[in-house]
């Protein structure tokens, strides 16, 4: 009996190391992700683009840069608020590095309209990128300084200070691929389907391929 009763506290010690182990490896983990928030224009497409990178945990459209506190699309959209569409990526820096997302990005916009990103016009769909400390800056502007190079153009695209992030309303978010049935002029369409419509009649893939090339790294896989 006695020989029984410790080997079953011998299993129960060993299950409790196990949980734990599992308990700081997820923790562990979930300290190693970073963030980075960039202005691309019509943040569904930002979105769109870096949820299919590999070791992007998560894309979040919403807004930043600008003076009004939890602004609505509607507020945005309007003007007057300062705010940029953006997204903010969570990512694993052991998969993908900081400087890996901006070189996408940047080859994913145009980075020399300074009035918007293709059919959106207005201070809100322009681009930028936020930093949060010297180091992050460093690396935006060695991505700035490789675009130009390779581009053989003026770069406009801004590097701005960190500044809140407001996550948009629920339903911008993941509305690339949202099965919901909704009235568009074409008639009732998923948001996928009204997505897609909206991009290819925007411009953007063709732009970014005339700008890019075959270093468009998203446009035609959308």
């Amino acid at each position: 009996m006695l020989s029984n009763v410790r080997k079953l506290k011998a299993a129960l010690l060993a299950g409790l190391i196990i949980v734990g182990l599992c308990v700081h490896g997820g923790r562990a983990h979930a300290a190693e992700t970073e963030t980075l928030i960039v202005a691309g224009g019509c943040f569904w497409c930002v979105e769109s683009d870096f949820e299919q990178v590999r070791g992007v945990i998560a894309a979040e459209s919403g807004f930043t840069g600008g003076t009004v506190k939890n602004p609505s699309y509607k507020q945005v959209t309007s003007g007057g608020t300062g705010h940029y569409e953006a997204v903010r990526l969570t990512f694993d820096p052991a998969q993908v590095t900081r400087a890996q997302l901006l070189h996408l990005f940047l080859r994913s916009v145009d980075p020399t309209d300074a009035g918007g990103q293709f059919c959106d016009r207005g201070d809100n769909y322009r681009t930028a990128i936020f930093v949060s400390d010297p180091a992050e800056k460093q690396i935006a502007e060695g991505a700035i300084a490789e675009a130009k190079s390779a581009l053989g153009q003026k770069i406009v695209t801004p590097i701005l200070n960190a500044q809140p992030f407001y996550a948009a309303e629920a339903y911008h978010q993941d509305y690339y691929k949202s099965s919901e049935i909704i009235l568009t002029r074409f008639g009732p369409r998923t948001k996928a389907s009204a997505y897609k419509l909206y991009r290819d009649a925007c411009g953007r893939d063709t732009r970014v391929k005339e700008l890019w090339g075959k270093d468009a790294p998203f446009a035609g896989h959308s």
